[in-house]
């Protein structure tokens, strides 16, 4: 076989080349292709962290008007949005008449009760007379006990007689009472049934405002207790906003809150007047029991232009600041109890711990580790490590 040096120098030439360039393509065929990733700048912009949901608006005092009794009301001739002032009448009430049945029921009552009373009255008679007989044949008795023509010991059962009738009288006295009481009370309800058929009932307006809604506006039987109206003040509105029992705690009076998709282009602002001391359960979309809380804001500036029951998305800042250096949430990863990104320098993924501060559902603020203009891959995936060979998407 021909040595290496017995060829000539080009050929030599030719040969070195053929070789370095079977090493090139096979170095290049066994190194890894960079990775192509999402690269983008720490800068310092304002970072705001808020918890948003969907949201009421409605008036901040109202006042529910309600049937008092069983009845039919006439026809209301208000409509809703209408002014009132308080003490006009809002509603009339005509009170159910009383049935056939309840009626002959009512009346046999009375008619039991006056039996009742006549019977009590004839034994009160009964128990005086007994004790006057007995009152006469007790002083009969004196006068022989006396003169000596009986003995002593025989009065004893006269004078326990005379005592028993006595108080035969007082429980008799007793009877006719409750009688006679219970004679005035089935009277006084046959009474009011009579009465309550002859006369209408006036509903009067609680509050001078206006009629929010109107719930009964044809005539019809309602209810007991059966919600009428709702008068209230449609220019001092309030928002009320329920959020996660987790997220209230963090929420304190004096917050700021904005409120968007209402219709207009600008939020409203509000401030976190209250919130509520007492949890509700309630089902979200996906079937879950959640504990949440009513947060009230009230208006700040001019009222809204927003009437009762308008639905709001509500934005309320728990904090915010203006040049923080902060990168996309999903630039960061943990690693035990560390946070840490990927730089990327000259081509390499530079692994790096950084400290963060607040953070919302998009952003994270950079405490330490990081300079601000430095590029951070946006979403490392498990490929990429430190020293990796990186490329731009």
């Amino acid at each position: 076989m021909n040595d290496f040096r017995s060829f000539n120098p080009k050929n030599r030439l030719l040969i070195a080349v053929a070789l370095l360039s079977a090493t090139i393509v096979i170095a290049w065929l066994l190194t890894p292709s960079p990775l192509r990733l999402q690269l983008v700048r720490a800068e310092k912009d304002k970072l705001t962290v808020s918890i948003n949901n969907e949201g009421i608006v409605r008036a901040h005092d109202t006042y529910v008007v309600a049937s008092p009794i069983a009845a039919t009301i006439e026809r209301v001739l208000l409509r809703t949005g209408d002014t009132v002032t308080r003490g006009d009448v809002v509603a009339w009430l005509l009170p159910l008449a009383i049935d056939l049945q309840s009626r002959e029921q009512t009346l046999a009552r009375l008619q039991a009760a006056q039996a009742r009373w006549s019977e009590a009255t004839l034994l009160k008679r009964e128990a005086e007379t007994n004790h006057n007989l007995a009152r006469h044949e007790l002083e009969r008795q004196k006068i022989l006990v006396r003169d000596h023509f009986i003995s002593p010991q025989a009065l004893d059962h006269l004078i326990a007689r005379e005592s028993s009738t006595r108080a035969a009288i007082s429980a008799a006295h007793a009877r006719t009472q409750i009688a006679q009481a219970a004679v005035t009370e089935a009277r006084a309800a046959v009474d009011t049934f009579t009465r309550a058929a002859e006369r209408k009932i006036a509903v009067r307006a609680p509050a001078s405002d206006r009629f929010l809604s109107i719930n009964q506006q044809s005539e019809r039987t309602v209810a007991a207790g059966l919600s009428l109206m709702t008068i209230g003040d449609p220019i001092q509105m309030e928002a009320v906003v329920d959020v996660l029992s987790v997220d209230a705690v963090k929420i304190r009076p004096g917050m700021r809150m904005l409120l968007k998709d209402w219709g207009g282009d600008v939020p409203l602002e509000a401030s976190v007047r209250l919130v509520e001391p007492v949890a509700f359960t309630k089902i979200s979309a996906l079937g879950i029991e959640e504990q949440r809380v009513n947060v009230i804001a009230d208006p700040i500036g001019l009222p809204w232009p927003l009437g009762n029951g308008y639905r709001i998305q509500a934005r309320i800042i728990l904090w915010q600041k203006d040049a923080v250096l902060k990168m996309p949430g999903g630039s960061i990863f943990r690693v035990g109890q560390e946070w840490r990104i990927f730089v990327a320098e000259n081509g390499r993924a530079r692994e790096r711990i950084v400290v963060i501060g607040q953070r919302n559902r998009d952003e994270v603020q950079i405490i330490n580790g990081l300079r601000e203009g430095e590029q951070v891959i946006r979403f490392p995936s498990r490929q990429v490590s430190d020293g990796a060979r990186i490329m731009v998407e």
